[in-house]
């Protein structure tokens, strides 16, 4: 077999190869396999695919959409069972996550991924005070635009109460906007009912006060505190609120971490990266392959 475009044989372009390799030293040219890591793909997406940025962007352009919608519609509410009676006539407002949903922690990810080193509260924590988080696309147009409206804004997110002073000045580095007391970030640990990672205290807080007239996310358990069963019973969580999807509930794509993952092993983080691995390989329905 012959190159078409030189018309060199293919054994001398091996041959070629092979000697500019041991010239180099090509036992150590050769770089081995990188480890298996399952969040390799799902990190490199989220970072360089523009289908990931045309995902989001479009998803927040909805949210413009519907929230126009809910401002002509008083009894549009985005916290079924969850909003105070009367809330018709109360100010509006928007409930957002923030991690994966307003700030792209990726950076984190992609260090998880290259060093080997799983999540853990120590190294987030240090990721979270170096304010280093950039922002989901979208994600700032349709806040602004919400402001515009007269709509009020709260980040409710699980991020700590430790974390609460970085997370603030990394938000207004990004030009997000944030009360002058923090008000409207609500993070866990914040206030006694709120140290649990289950949102609806938070949710129902901002309720209390405004009518929500959407919630954004990137995990179930931003919807919903069901969300920590199994598969199947986290489908019927799903199924039972198909009405809120891409309504008053708008979700944002995150392959990377979330209550998804869990549910695959019982949410046993303890497992080894293997035995969670093997868990997944096991509840996937694959194709029998050909005859």
């Amino acid at each position: 077999m012959f190159d078409t475009m030189h018309r060199r044989p293919l054994a001398g372009l091996v041959a070629a190869g092979l000697f500019a390799l041991t010239a180099a030293g090509s036992t150590s040219a050769l770089a081995a396999d990188p480890a298996p890591n399952d969040g390799l793909n799902a990190t490199y997406w989220t970072q360089r695919a523009v289908e990931f940025k045309a995902n989001a962007y479009g998803l927040y352009k909805l949210a413009e959409l519907r929230l126009d919608q809910a401002l002509a519609d008083n009894s549009w509410t985005a916290l079924p069972g969850e909003q105070a009676s009367g809330y018709e006539s109360l100010p509006t407002a928007v409930i957002l996550d923030l991690d994966e949903t307003v700030m792209d922690n990726s950076g984190y990810q992609a260090w998880t991924v290259k060093s080997g080193n799983g999540f853990s509260s120590k190294t987030w924590t240090a990721y979270v005070n170096t304010e280093t988080s950039g922002a989901v696309p979208g994600s700032l147009e349709f806040i602004k635009y919400a402001q515009s409206k007269g709509v009020a804004i709260f980040y409710v997110s699980n991020r700590k109460d430790i974390e609460e002073k970085a997370t603030i000045a990394n938000l207004k580095s990004l030009g997000y906007p944030v009360a002058d007391d923090g008000s409207n970030v609500l993070v866990r640990g914040e206030k006694e009912e709120w140290k649990k990672s289950a949102k609806s205290p938070r949710r129902m807080a901002v309720g209390a006060t405004h009518r929500v007239l959407l919630n954004i996310g990137d995990n179930l358990g931003d919807f919903t505190d069901e969300s920590d069963g199994t598969p199947d019973e986290r489908l019927a969580v799903y199924k039972k609120h198909q009405d809120m999807w891409g309504k008053q509930w708008i979700m944002i794509a995150n392959p990377t971490y979330g209550s998804w993952e869990g549910a695959a092993f019982g949410f046993n983080w303890k497992l080894s990266d293997g035995e969670k691995r093997q868990m997944k390989l096991d509840k996937l329905d694959a194709w029998k392959g050909p005859e």
